[in-house]
């Protein structure tokens, strides 16, 4: 190896990206922008590890050391019948009833089974008579797993439709294509369609594989199921676009795209409830696609929702690709 030939393109190599202002500031500002917005997002002692549901003031056993408990949240409901479903569905760890001296856990929550053994431990008094769930008790995976096809569906829109584009921007693909009779309409509406009916066939694969293996409850309709992915998958695709219109950098794009993906991770209820966190950020989840994607196939398939019954959830995805689709071909150029 020719160690000056080496050199000589290592140099270059890092001029480059010195040079390349917008790039050396995203690696910059967006690992503190991240770490910073976290920072607030959860501040405070910390998230809870346990969250129990108190039948009417959740400081009415507060005489109790259970009610005491570090790393536990102790979140007030006033409707049994709202509250059991949550339990069911591991939004809450444990329901309790200090006034009947009852509680309820699903069988399947390692969670719940934690917290019945410190209740037990507790100066509790020994008559709490354990209760079960109504229904058919859900697994964590079968809760979580509308969640991951939403978030695998997200990152394939996301990447494969604003990366790619910003790739022939960068190669001079574009700038060849804007000398065709092609339009940006066309274009950007080819993009759309062929990321679309790949999402949604690995979609379809990946679901229908684990299935077989893992088996589902699915109590509503696998057609609501794709209308929501599909629904879904343009509101991500068309978000994506916008990333892809002006940008010219392969490394901002990424940047950005990893902005949008991450915090909608977290914040859209793919891993973990957002129950009981703080209100504030209950509102900001509302305002990402996945939160509604995931949301509506929760509800088609552990709970038999039909469309009627997410008709909200389609209403603002579809509101959201329309807004997406107008800002992305708004600010779209070839070069």
């Amino acid at each position: 190896m020719n160690f000056k030939r080496f050199w000589a393109v290592f140099v270059c190599r890092n001029w480059e990206f010195l040079r390349d202002r917008s790039t050396l500031t995203w690696n910059f500002l967006f690992p503190l922008s991240l770490i910073a917005g976290f920072a607030v997002a959860f501040s405070g002692p910390g998230l809870a590890l346990y969250k129990v549901g108190v039948l009417g003031d959740a400081a009415g056993g507060g005489e109790s050391t259970f009610f005491q408990a570090r790393h536990v949240r102790f979140i007030p409901v006033a409707d049994l019948s709202v509250a059991l479903p949550k339990v069911e569905r591991h939004q809450l760890d444990m329901l309790i009833d200090p006034a009947g001296r009852r509680y309820w856990i699903n069988d399947e929550s390692p969670k719940g089974y934690v917290l019945e053994r410190v209740l037990r431990g507790s100066d509790a008094p020994a008559t709490f008579a354990k209760q079960t769930v109504s229904g058919r008790a859900i697994r964590y995976v079968d809760w979580i797993a509308p969640g991951i096809l939403a978030m695998n569906m997200m990152f394939s829109c996301l990447f494969g439709v604003g990366y790619v584009i910003v790739r022939y921007r960068k190669s001079g693909m574009l700038k060849r294509l804007k000398a065709t009779p092609l339009t940006p309409l066309e274009f950007l509406s080819a993009q759309v369609v062929s990321r679309l009916w790949l999402i949604l066939a690995t979609t379809a694969l990946v679901f229908a594989g684990t299935d077989g293996v893992i088996g589902f409850p699915m109590h509503g309709s696998y057609l609501d199921l794709g209308i929501v992915f599909l629904v879904g998958a343009i509101s991500l695709i068309s978000l994506g676009l916008i990333v892809a219109a002006r940008t010219t950098s392969e490394e901002v794009a990424a940047g950005v795209l990893n902005l949008l993906s991450w915090p909608m991770t977290f914040l859209s209820g793919v891993w973990f409830s957002l129950e009981g966190v703080h209100p504030v950020l209950q509102q900001c989840a509302q305002l990402a696609p996945l939160t509604h994607i995931i949301d509506a196939a929760r509800a088609i398939m552990i709970d038999g929702a039909g469309l009627a019954a997410i008709s909200g959830h389609l209403l603002a995805l579809s509101a959201m690709s329309v807004g997406f689709m107008v800002v992305g071909a708004w600010l779209f150029r070839w070069e």
